[in-house]
């Protein structure tokens, strides 16, 4: 889950924050990637320099620049909250997940002035004048790369209104993210065998095309395979294989490959161990050779998912459709 924070000065965005990181979310400031280019470039970080800072860096490289300098740092599998999200495309960036949304925190303008007096910072606004002039430059800009608060306020997906006790705020935040976890993505069990076959094939050691197969019976993997060398002979990519390491056209020279293939390996791996894979389904990254279709129709397979075409596979694919095993294309896509 990642929660974005968008919202007026005094708002109580860092309270909002600070309960999600009190609760195990990653932190991330789009003030804090400003702060660290202000740093780079040896400017003095005052509240005024950030804004004339974020603007530039905007116009220079894009409204979603600081955005994807945070999205490049996200894992898929942590929470993570981020803070100062003040233009309407940094919020596209995050939405290329789906597990985004974005909690505009709200208070009334007196209220947040008070905030700010309490709170006392270096760069706040000393008078209510100072305040109304800081907020009219943040809110929006003729110039669509300078910051647009507005904007970013207008998309946000939940409301959190923080006009009275923080117990009350961190109450409504706690039901915003019950909503939130019950929306929770979850890859299919095609993408996520099919995933897990994506990253077998980073083993393999064939210098040509790295592929891989994963058998499947009743939801649970019982053999994994990618192309590459027997077992005990020099990897491909360290030389072991004359034909890879020649640099042929594709589709030549096929009899001195000494490469095994992804699913005969994972077939073969079944049958070293003993484990039966009769009525089982095989994810493979590429669809199957000649030989492997043949081995796989004669181990007993009886569903066949790939990724995407190998170029000799058309007369793969007709014998399979013969030995009446079901065969599918599967689109292996990032859940965004």
């Amino acid at each position: 889950m990642i929660i974005g924070l968008t919202g007026k000065n005094g708002a109580g965005k860092g309270e909002v924050a600070k309960f999600l990181k009190d609760r195990g979310f990653c932190y991330h400031s789009l003030s804090d990637a400003l702060r660290e280019e202000a740093q780079k470039e040896g400017l003095p970080v005052t509240r005024d320099n950030l804004i004339a800072l974020g603007n530039r860096l905007r116009s220079e490289h894009g409204p979603g620049v600081l955005a994807e300098k945070i999205f490049a740092r996200l894992d898929p599998e942590k929470n993570y909250v981020i803070d100062s999200v003040r233009h309407p495309s940094e919020v596209q960036v995050f939405r290329r997940r789906r597990d985004f949304a974005l909690l505009c925190v709200e208070a009334p303008t007196k209220v947040r002035f008070e905030r700010l007096q309490q709170r006392g910072r270096e760069n706040d606004p000393v008078n209510y004048e100072q305040f109304e002039k800081l907020e009219a430059k943040e809110a929006k800009s003729a110039t669509g790369s300078d910051q647009q608060l507005d904007q970013a306020i207008g998309v946000a997906d939940k409301v959190v209104a923080n006009d009275g006790a923080l117990e009350a705020m961190h109450e409504k935040v706690k039901q915003i993210l019950l909503e939130l976890s019950k929306k929770e993505v979850r890859p299919d069990w095609d993408h996520y065998f099919m995933g897990i076959a994506k990253v077998v094939a980073l083993r393999s050691n064939c210098i040509k095309r790295k592929v891989a197969a994963v058998i499947v019976k009743d939801k649970r993997i019982i053999a994994t395979g990618y192309n590459g060398t027997p077992r005990g002979i020099r990897n491909c990519s360290e030389g072991g294989c004359p034909r890879c390491n020649a640099i042929g056209q594709t589709g030549k020279g096929l009899d001195e490959c000494v490469c095994s293939h992804a699913e005969e390996n994972a077939i073969v791996q079944s049958a070293y161990h003993g484990v039966s894979i009769k009525d089982s389904v095989i994810y493979t990254t590429f669809s199957p050779c000649l030989t492997c279709t043949k081995m796989i129709i004669n181990a007993g397979i009886r569903e066949v998912v790939y990724n995407l075409e190998y170029p000799l596979g058309e007369t793969s694919l007709k014998l399979l459709e013969e030995a009446r095993i079901t065969v599918r294309k599967l689109a292996v896509h990032v859940p965004a």
